[in-house]
């Protein structure tokens, strides 16, 4: 029998999502929504544009013009690929900066596009994409107002690059912040977490689970209205995109100084997320959400807040996963089904890179 050979993989252009911290060189990890990413605002953007509205570190920042109080946020989408089940780049274009606006409970209203198209990509891709992102804005209530057009040489932009910037009001008496978290707070989460990050992996990488995982991409703008509608005096909302609940958690604790304490058991992960994540060995509270959210609400507020939550179509599954605790500040716990607490750490980079 002839001995079969092999040669060695070549190395030399792999990537690691989540490389040592101690860096010369922008990696993948840098854009993975933790540690690594928090150092990089801290260390060199933060520094560079100085400021205080930009200090607060929010989904978007609260400006007081023209004696009206807007929000304004900007995000750019490079997910691979373009498509996939629930969505598409130009349903998270909207959707992702809409739901920041409605992180500090601002009624999005305008919004830019800006496209950064790769030499070659089919004009016909173009157009699927501009017309999910035009659907998606009609969807969310909000007008697509202005936008930029770029081309890069065929190789540099994996065909499309998106970036959305948008501006929204917030009502009088609204005061959100990852500031304001207290102890007591009751932290409730709006549905079943890990979907979004989970759909895209299946696609990307060819993997079936047995059933079809569909991203849970969603404008989240009427879903805050709910709550709003139950009480203003809303502490802190967030929406778990880069570095899942884990991450919204930990930058809400160190934000507030406050610690937080989840059950474990009480984390709502759907079997298949569960099932793809043990198999590839994913914690499903690091994987990415799209129309989720998360909030912190006074207690003598939670139980109106989580029924009008389940009122909506967005938030029929909100459930009570925790709360805010004086201990260990700064710090997420969760408690296992065994009794037990593990520590819920701010991931150094990232689990899924190139999910949004």
């Amino acid at each position: 029998m002839a001995e079969i050979t092999q040669a060695p993989p070549d190395l030399t252009a792999w990537t690691c999502p989540a490389p040592l911290r101690d860096q010369p060189k922008v990696v993948m990890g840098h854009g993975g929504g933790g540690v690594m990413s928090a150092e990089l605002v801290r260390n060199i953007f933060a520094p560079a544009f100085g400021g205080r509205i930009l200090s607060q570190l929010a989904d978007s920042a609260t400006l007081s013009l023209g004696g009206v109080r807007l929000a304004f946020s900007t995000d750019s989408f490079v997910v691979r690929p373009l498509f996939f089940p629930g969505g598409s780049i130009g349903d998270l274009a909207v959707n992702g900066t809409v739901n920041d606006l409605a992180m500090s409970g601002a009624v999005a209203a305008y919004l830019s596009c800006g496209f950064i198209l790769e030499e070659g990509v089919e004009t016909e891709v173009v157009g699927r994409v501009a017309h999910a992102l035009g659907a998606a804005a009609r969807a969310a209530d909000v007008e697509v107002v202005t936008g930029d057009t770029k081309v890069v040489e065929a190789g540099h932009g994996d065909g499309i690059y998106l970036n959305t910037a948008g501006i929204g009001l917030i009502p009088e008496g609204v005061d959100i912040a990852p500031q304001r978290a207290v102890p007591g707070d009751v932290v409730i989460v709006s549905g079943a977490i890990g979907v979004h990050g989970v759909a895209i992996m299946s696609v990307r990488e060819g993997l079936e689970f047995g059933v079809e995982i569909v991203s849970d991409c969603a404008a989240l703008g009427g879903l805050v209205a709910t709550m709003l509608a139950a009480t203003p005096d809303l502490h802190v909302l967030r929406d778990p995109t880069r570095g899942g609940l884990a991450a919204a958690l930990n930058e809400i604790a160190v934000a507030a100084g406050v610690g937080v304490e989840i059950r474990e058991s009480a984390v709502p992960v759907p079997p298949e997320v569960e099932g793809a994540c043990t198999m590839l060995g994913l914690d499903p509270l690091y994987v990415a959400n799209e129309g989720k959210l998360v909030a912190f609400v006074p207690r003598q507020h939670a139980d109106a807040v989580l029924a009008a939550m389940r009122s909506h179509p967005l938030g029929a599954a909100a459930t009570v996963i925790g709360e805010c605790v004086e201990a260990h500040p700064g710090m997420v716990v969760a408690r296992t089904g065994l009794g037990g607490t593990r520590v819920v750490d701010l991931p150094i980079g990232e689990q899924l890179p190139r999910i949004c």
